[in-house]
């Protein structure tokens, strides 16, 4: 259940160039959260109207913190780089449909598939599978090496590859190169699979998991309301286009092979 709440900018660090992460203190945070689910966010400006959603890195119930990693792509995220600590900002969440992981069991395989902005929500999915005894193998998609950021942090968690445009680091390419010449086999090694990243990441995964039982994609879209009233996020179901599902509510995490990307 989403609700709004008030929350303190507890602080806000620079982790990579145009990344930030945020960490935000508050009620909201003792909120159960799917791994994969998003807030809206007000940014603190009159002149912006529309909230900005922002997928969910981190949430600690006990400390009633909740982590946020973003890209500055705009004016709005430009304002919220820039607002100090103490702020207090309106939140709305936790929003949409995360990942279903309630059917891995301990000791079962889960390959988790992110690149660039895609990649935060998946540090929380990474975590609550560990904590159910899952094991993780991360791999990670980036245009450079500078451009990596949370490496020790998923590194705790699991194995992770990553791949580079210009190979800087890692393997030289997109993730689909890397899933065809590294992960093969993963559709019969890996009993769940989850993504987010950019539409040819996730065209990518949709293509080659789409018989698997158990892998998911997440949609990154603009959301104007994040609550699914005004219909600005949509997709098509696959197997009738005709119908829309939309992004934020129905989504953003689907089934592979569910919907037209």
């Amino acid at each position: 259940m989403s609700v709004e709440a008030t929350l303190t900018i507890q602080h806000q660090t620079q982790i990579a160039p145009n990344i930030y992460e945020l960490c935000l203190a508050g009620s909201l945070a003792e909120e159960p959260v799917t791994p994969g689910q998003f807030v809206d966010i007000k940014i603190p400006s009159d002149a912006l109207l529309l909230r900005r959603p922002f997928g969910v890195a981190k949430v600690d119930a006990q400390q009633k913190t909740m982590t946020l990693l973003y890209r500055v792509v705009g004016e709005g995220t430009t304002i919220l780089s820039q607002t100090p600590v103490g702020t207090e900002l309106s939140v709305l969440g936790p929003l949409g449909s995360g990942y279903p992981i309630a059917q891995l069991q301990s000791g079962q395989k889960a390959l988790i598939i992110g690149g660039g902005t895609g990649i935060p929500p998946l540090y929380e999915l990474s975590r609550q599978l560990v904590a159910k005894g899952v094991q993780v193998q991360h791999l990670f998609g980036f245009a450079t090496q500078s451009a990596i950021f949370y490496q020790s942090e998923f590194e705790a968690l699991g194995p992770t590859a990553y791949a580079t445009n210009d190979g800087s680091y890692g393997y030289q390419g997109h993730i689909g190169l890397l899933l065809d010449a590294q992960f093969a086999d993963a559709l019969t090694t890996y009993d769940a699979i989850y993504a987010c990243g950019p539409k040819g990441l996730l065209m990518a995964v949709d293509n080659r998991f789409a018989e698997h039982p158990n892998a998911y994609i997440s949609l990154e879209e603009r959301m104007a309301c994040g609550i699914g009233a005004c219909y600005a996020c949509v997709t098509k179901l696959r197997s009738n286009p005709e119908v829309q599902l939309k992004i934020c509510d129905d989504g953003p995490v689907f089934k592979t092979n569910e919907v037209l990307i």
